[in-house]
């Protein structure tokens, strides 16, 4: 369905250039799910922004983005719009900045029907509700006819799923999508994406700094750090033996019931600066085993193969 080759994005600022995604390269097949997990600033958000030309003017952009045989990376802004929310759709981070607080939830939903699918306003509403139903919205009709604010964050969340997913696309873009959201309804919205797969037969790319909302929903995962690929694989397998020592400390943050009373787990350090990213592999400063080969060393986003499915970082197999 997608494939990503070499990506860079950098932006021009003030300060400096900031290196937000240094030559990423991954595939998403039909009907498959990829977990995209990370801190804030790991590069997450610019990746998905440049597959549907939503980054920044002070962006660039170099690599390939290739989907039905077109590098997206080449298109002009009015073919791209041929192929937003009806072929590829992204769920923005926050619904209540996403959704205009001036509109009602119809027509909002209704003008993409309108713009995209050529729909009368009667036709388009008749959709939308239908669609708010297959999000299990249980009044839609109420909130149909709605303002974002007089909406809970988890039904504006369905919202914006079920705007995402009325034309149908082959694609959906899940930028963090449970943030804000108590575990409830963090749950009720990861099982959501599991029906809608199944239903629409699409594929998903699910971007997240939480471990613990994917594992039962996304069938691969790639860790990212510094912009870079630290760990790509099945889900399970990386769940089950993680190999890079940043896939390890995300997994030992998750909290857990039967951790009770013990110290929560965290990664020592704070994130790198991208401006200026330390010398060697990208994560030894953070690392909690370094070796003297991670100063010399580099993460250049060269995978090794362990097994079948399962690729980390070519400067940590060195080093560990």
């Amino acid at each position: 369905m997608l494939s990503v080759k070499n990506l860079f994005v950098k932006f021009k600022t003030p300060e400096g250039v900031v290196r937000a995604v240094n030559n990423i390269s991954f595939n998403l097949l039909k009907n498959q799910s990829l977990a995209i997990v990370g801190e804030s600033g790991s590069g997450k958000t610019q990746l998905a922004f440049s597959i549907l030309g939503l980054l920044d003017k002070n962006a660039e952009s170099q690599g390939q983005i290739n989907y039905q045989d077109k590098n997206l990376l080449n298109l002009d802004e009015r073919s791209l719009n041929k192929i937003r929310t009806k072929k590829i759709s992204i769920i923005f981070q926050d619904p209540m900045t996403s959704l205009n607080p001036y509109m009602k939830i119809k027509k909002q939903i209704n003008e993409i029907l309108i713009y995209h699918n050529s729909f009368t306003n009667e036709q388009a509403t008749k959709e939308s509700l239908r669609i708010l139903d297959a999000v299990k919205i249980h009044d839609s009709r109420k909130t149909i006819d709605s303002y974002p604010h007089e909406l809970s964050g988890g039904m504006r969340q369905r919202v914006m799923i079920a705007m995402s997913i009325i034309c149908k696309p082959e694609i959906i873009i899940a930028d963090e999508p449970t943030t804000s959201l108590d575990v409830t309804i963090q749950s009720q919205i990861m099982d959501l994406f599991n029906d809608i797969k199944k239903e629409f037969n699409s594929s998903i790319i699910l971007i997240t700094h939480n471990m613990g909302i994917i594992k039962n929903v996304c069938d691969n995962i790639m860790v990212m750090y510094g912009g870079k690929t630290m760990e790509l694989g099945k889900t399970n397998e990386v769940f089950s033996n993680p190999l890079h020592p940043y896939t390890k400390g995300l997994l030992e943050t998750v909290p857990s019931i039967d951790q009770e009373y013990k110290k929560l787990k965290t990664i020592k350090g704070n994130p790198i600066n991208m401006i200026s990213p330390p010398s060697g592999c990208i994560f030894r400063t953070r690392c909690p085993d370094p070796s003297h080969e991670c100063l010399e060393g580099t993460s250049t986003n060269a995978l090794i193969k362990i097994k079948a499915d399962h690729w980390v970082d070519q400067c940590c197999v060195n080093c560990h």
